[in-house]
């Protein structure tokens, strides 16, 4: 792996972000926030990024690239899109991660240290906070919906078979 150092707020970077929809919500100065708790993290192709059962506080916005997702060793998706959002479990409350990522192509990541949320303060922290916290809430909300329906469809086949 490949990383910079924390970003700070490059005009280009901003613009970058901009395009990525699930941080359009964000207004300049938090995209500003987002960039000086990230680095940019460079994988090439089979690197772990992250690896199940270790902890950290990192979670991950991909730029460009594939990452697999796997659980004890079996692929549970692959995401291909920009701005997909992985390792996010695990940044929001400290646990041990529950899946594996890894690059399967060249990839770029914005990897963001959620560590540092806790370090702002005040009206920042609160503003800040709010937008970045409904983000993770989004994500999450979407990500039990699709589970609810791979859950729907084992438990159809599952009641088929024994009938």
């Amino acid at each position: 792996m490949q990383e910079t150092s924390f970003l700070d707020s490059k005009t280009n970077m901003v613009d970058n972000l901009k395009n990525i929809p699930v941080l359009e919500s964000f207004e300049e100065q938090e995209l500003n926030r987002l960039l000086e708790m990230s680095k940019i993290r460079k994988y090439k192709p089979g690197e772990c990024i992250v690896e199940e059962g270790h902890s950290d506080t990192w979670l991950y916005f991909l730029m460009y690239g594939q990452i697999r997702i796997s659980k004890g060793g079996k692929e549970l998706v692959v995401l291909s899109r920009k701005g997909e959002v992985f390792g996010e479990m695990g940044a929001l409350d400290s646990s041990r991660r529950s899946a594996s990522a890894f690059a399967v192509t060249d990839t770029v990541c914005l990897a963001t240290d959620i560590f540092y949320l806790e370090k702002l303060t005040g009206t920042e922290k609160q503003a800040f906070g709010y937008v970045f916290y409904r983000l993770m809430s989004e994500i999450l909300a979407r990500r039990l919906r699709q589970t609810t329906e791979e859950l729907m469809k084992v438990k159809g086949r599952i009641n088929l078979k024994f009938w």
